[in-house]
């Protein structure tokens, strides 16, 4: 009886599991998109939300809140209560937005939480059909001759398609205008129409249209080449060595989310990116599934943090 009477007073003494531990999630999970539907990151985010409302069960719904290169559903999520309920969508422009503007209404580093990256894919520098350049040198040759009479479209100021062509103007010395769009969709649509006349697009975007004949490729900024895009030269086989800009993506929640919520997305992110229907998705997007944990993911942004605040600096990017 004793022993029996111990048990029962141990057990009552055991703190209860917090409601959120025993029922996460209870309803729907919103995921803030930080860009318009049809670019590269909405492709993916989209591809694994549809996977997370079977395996989380409940509905796991896309939202897209595109300008101020991401920040807008970036400052969305960081105010939003720490509760696994709203989720972000990020991508590399985190990492550059704090070296950028002067004035953000919330720090990402402090603000959110990693999850886990969902996938990666480089960016391929890409020219309007009409553009007499087939490659990289060419481009140069013709941008160095012809300085500030080339447009070039971004996803936005201060986002990673801005920065990577940056990073191309310090090595090279050439003199291209930004024409910033509001997410990569609309910076695609003014490449093919010739608005612009070239552009670092990210591989998911860039691959189909391409092949189409629609863009050339003359250089993936990657140290390998692309599987959906074998027949661009990587931009060190172009001719310009460590440049090097790759389009992370992933999820976030808001700073003090409980890290048992942590844990239990992480591991549905995980497992998802790795279904072979997913990454057979991912792969004919030229993305590579990554599905990295917590800790991975906050190191690595810290990490390209570094270096592309240096870019930022060395380039003069500042914006208000």
């Amino acid at each position: 009886m004793s022993r029996c009477f111990a048990s029962i007073v141990a057990l009552a003494c055991l703190p209860a599991l917090p409601s959120w531990a025993q029922e996460y999630p209870a309803k729907q999970v919103r995921v803030v998109m930080p860009f318009p539907a049809g670019g590269g990151s909405d492709i993916i985010a989209r591809v694994v939300a549809q996977k997370l409302t079977g395996s989380l069960g409940q509905p796991v719904v896309v939202d897209n809140r595109a300008g101020a290169s991401g920040n807008i559903a970036g400052e969305i999520v960081a105010k939003s209560p720490a509760d696994g309920y709203t989720l972000l969508f990020g991508n590399s422009s985190l990492s550059i937005s704090p070296a950028v503007f002067q004035k953000l209404n919330y720090d990402p580093v402090r603000d959110l939480t990693p999850i886990s990256m969902a996938s990666s894919y480089p960016f391929a520098l890409a020219v309007h059909p009409s553009l007499p350049a087939r490659s990289v040198r060419e481009l140069v040759a013709l941008a160095k001759a012809k300085p500030d009479a080339l447009d070039y479209a971004s996803a936005g100021a201060g986002t990673m398609s801005h920065l990577a062509m940056e990073l191309l103007r310090l090595k090279t010395g050439i003199k291209v205008t930004n024409l910033p769009y509001k997410g990569a969709a609309p910076a695609l649509v003014s490449l093919l129409s010739g608005e612009t006349q070239l552009a670092f697009l990210v591989m998911p975007v860039a691959a189909s249209q391409i092949k189409a004949g629609k863009l050339r490729g003359l250089g993936v900024a990657a140290p390998t080449r692309s599987a959906a895009a074998p027949e661009v030269p990587t931009m060190e086989e172009a001719g310009v060595k460590d440049n090097i800009a790759v389009q992370w993506n992933g999820f976030f929640a808001p700073a003090r989310t409980p890290q048992a919520i942590i844990d239990r997305l992480h591991r549905e992110v995980a497992k998802t990116v790795h279904l072979p229907d997913v990454k057979q998705r991912f792969d004919a997007e030229g993305a590579v599934p990554v599905g990295n944990s917590p800790g991975e993911f906050a190191a690595f942004f810290k990490v390209g943090a570094v270096k592309w605040a240096d870019v930022a600096k060395r380039s003069g990017t500042k914006l208000d």
